[in-house]
C-alpha cells in the first residue's frame, strides 16, 4: 500500500452501505453538527456487523497502517533497525540494562557484552546501560543470554516507537479551528506548562509567535517534524481562528527522532522523561505507541509516582489489536479519538487503558512551514486532553493529579452507559464542555 493511499484511507469517514445502528443523541457541536455515537459498550461484534465489503476493507487497512511504517523502517534502515520476535521495530545490536550491579556488567563484558552508553537519569532515579552485542550474536539471542546470566536483572530490547496518527498531507482552505477551541484552558497564556515527547517542533511556525518553546535533544539542533508540530499547535497553538487546548502555554518539547531512523527508542523517550521531570512540567504529552518494554515500564512507573500525569494516545491498530504503550502502562492517561459527529473513530483501539475521548479527526493542525491540514488519528486527540489537564495541574503532586483526572471526568461527556468503558473511557472533553 503506498503512502498516498494510506493517507487517503486515514482520511476516510463513514462509508456509505455501513449498518446503521441505534445512536446516542448528544448535544450540538460548534458549527451545528450533530451529536452521535456507536453505543459505547457496542463489542467487538457489534463492529463486525457494521463493517462489511468495502469497510471492512478499510478497517483492516487502517489496522495495518503501523504495521506498514514499521516495515519501511526496517526496509530502509536494516543496518541499524531490525524487527523483534513480535516483528516490532528495535535498534539493532543493542540490549537495556536496567540499573546493574557491577557484578552483572563484570559477568556481561566476560560474555563478550561492551557497554555503549551508561547513562544516571537522576530526576527517575534510575539508570540505564546501553550494551552492544557480541559480533555474530542476534539481539535476541544476546537478550536471552543476559536475562540467564543475571535472572534478577531487567534487560530489554531497545524499541523503538511510531508515531500514532497522520495528516491528509494536504493544506486545508484557511485556518480551521480545532473543537478545542471551544473548551481550551482558562488562562494559559504563560501561566501553564506542558510537556511534549515527539519530533521537533517548528517554531517559526505562526501558531506559536509569542510562545515560550524549549527545545530539548539532537544536540541542541533544531529538526521540525510534521508529526511534533502538529500535536504541538493542539496543545498550544493560537492564532485569530486557531486555538489549541491551552493557547499560549509554555512548551517544554523533547525531539526523541532528530531524523534518525532509530529516533523513538526506549533509551531517547527515557532521557526525555527525565529532563522533562527534572524541570518540573506537571502534564507530559506522548502521542507515540509501541510494544510493553521493561524500561520503558520503569520509567513511566517513576514519573507517576512523582505525581506527574503522563496522557498518551491509545493507538490506531484496530479495536481488536493487542494494547499499544505506554498507554496501557498504570497511572497513564490513554486517550482515545472521536469525530465530528462524536463517534470514535474505528480504527481507535479499545481495552481498559482508554480513560479519555476528545477530537482526533475532522479537525485540523498547524503544518510546517506554515498552513494548516486535516488530521486523524488518536496522537491528534491526546494533546487536547492533556492541555486540559494542565489547567488543573500546575505543579507535579500525586493526590493533586488523581483530582485533575476526577475533575475532568466528571466534566466529559459519556458516551453510552454512565462510568467509563472500554471504548471512550470516561467519555468526550474537549468538545464543547466548559473548561472548569
Amino acid at each position: 500500500m503506498t503512502r498516498a493511499l494510506l493517507l487517503t484511507i486515514l482520511m476516510l469517514g463513514p462509508v456509505a452501505g455501513a449498518q446503521i445502528l441505534p445512536r446516542t443523541r448528544l448535544p450540538t457541536l460548534p458549527g451545528g453538527v450533530p451529536g452521535s455515537l456507536l453505543p459505547a459498550e457496542a463489542g467487538l461484534g457489534d463492529l463486525a456487523q457494521q463493517t462489511s465489503g468495502a469497510l471492512t476493507d478499510q478497517v483492516r487497512q487502517l489496522e495495518d497502517a503501523r504495521q506498514l511504517q514499521i516495515r519501511l523502517l526496517l526496509r530502509r534502515h536494516a543496518d541499524v533497525v531490525e524487527a523483534d520476535p513480535n516483528g516490532d521495530p528495535i535498534v539493532r545490536g543493542e540490549v537495556l540494562a536496567f540499573s546493574p550491579t557491577d557484578a552483572a556488567l563484570t559477568r556481561a563484558r566476560a560474555a563478550g557484552f561492551s557497554i555503549l552508553s551508561d547513562s544516571t537519569l537522576a530526576a527517575l532515579g534510575m539508570r540505564i546501560v546501553t550494551l552492544d552485542v557480541p559480533h555474530g550474536t542476534s539481539t535476541n539471542r544476546a537478550l536471552r543470554r543476559l536475562r540467564r546470566l543475571d535472572p534478577q536483572g531487567t534487560y530489554d530490547f531497545n524499541n523503538i516507537y511510531t508515531e500514532s496518527g497522520a495528516s491528509a498531507g494536504a493544506r486545508t482552505g484557511g485556518p480551521v479551528v480545532p473543537q478545542a477551541q471551544q473548551t481550551r484552558a482558562a488562562g494559559a497564556d504563560g501561566a501553564i506548562t506542558l510537556g511534549l515527547i515527539d519530533g521537533g517542533v517548528g517554531a517559526a511556525q505562526s501558531v506559536f509567535d509569542g510562545i515560550t518553546i524549549h527545545q530539548h535533544g539532537c544536540g541542541g539542533d533544531a529538526v521540525p517534524s510534521a508529526h511534533g508540530t502538529e500535536v504541538a499547535s493542539l496543545m498550544v497553538g493560537r492564532s485569530a481562528r486557531f486555538g489549541g487546548a491551552a493557547p499560549g502555554a509554555a512548551l517544554y518539547a523533547a525531539d526523541v527522532y532528530c531524523g534518525k531512523p532509530t529516533g523513538g527508542s526506549v533509551a531517547d523517550i527515557a532521557e526525555a522523561l527525565a529532563w522533562l521531570v527534572g524541570r518540573r512540567v506537571p502534564v507530559i504529552n506522548v502521542s507515540l505507541v509501541g510494544p510493553p518494554n521493561a524500561l520503558l515500564q520503569q520509567a513511566v512507573a517513576r514519573v507517576v509516582a512523582r505525581g506527574f500525569l503522563l496522557v498518551a494516545a491509545v493507538g490506531n491498530d484496530g479495536p481488536a489489536a493487542p494494547p499499544l504503550y505506554p498507554a496501557a502502562y498504570p497511572g497513564v492517561v490513554g486517550v482515545t479519538a472521536v469525530d465530528a459527529r462524536r463517534r470514535v473513530i474505528f480504527e481507535a483501539e479499545r481495552g481498559p487503558q482508554v480513560m479519555f475521548a476528545a477530537p482526533g479527526a475532522d479537525i485540523a493542525a498547524a503544518s510546517i512551514p506554515r498552513g494548516f491540514v486535516e488530521v486523524r488519528g488518536t496522537s491528534f486527540a491526546a494533546p487536547l486532553v492533556a492541555g486540559l489537564l494542565a489547567a488543573r495541574l500546575q505543579e507535579p503532586n500525586p493526590s493533586a493529579a488523581r483530582e485533575a483526572i476526577d475533575a475532568l471526568a466528571h466534566a466529559a461527556i459519556h458516551l453510552g452507559a454512565p462510568g467509563r468503558n472500554p471504548v471512550s473511557g470516561y467519555g468526550v472533553v474537549g468538545a464543547g464542555l466548559p473548561a472548569d
